[in-house]
């Protein structure tokens, strides 16, 4: 199992531009792909599952992938995460 824990610094926190970005990024790997934020685990293949977890500025989250290619869904989904200025 891959993972990356960050905090979330955009000011609107996850909302429905990134987070649908992110998304498309975990969609294009195998591994199961996961986001959790306080004790909640959501698959990142979904929108409404990552919508579903409302998370605000200032939210550690932490980013989980397993399967075949974890390490390279982790490392991209936190660089989408970044480019898309949700976190450092």
């Amino acid at each position: 199992m891959a993972e990356q824990t960050m905090k979330i610094t955009a000011a609107e926190g996850v909302h429905a531009r990134p987070a649908t970005a992110l998304v498309q990024v975990a969609g294009k790997y195998q591994a199961d792909v996961n986001l959790e934020y306080k004790g909640k685990s959501v698959n990142m293949k979904s929108i409404m599952g990552v919508m579903s977890l409302g998370i605000p500025n200032g939210a550690e989250v932490t980013f989980k992938a397993e399967g075949s290619d974890e390490a390279e869904a982790v490392e991209a989904v936190v660089a989408k995460a970044k480019e898309e200025g949700l976190g450092e």
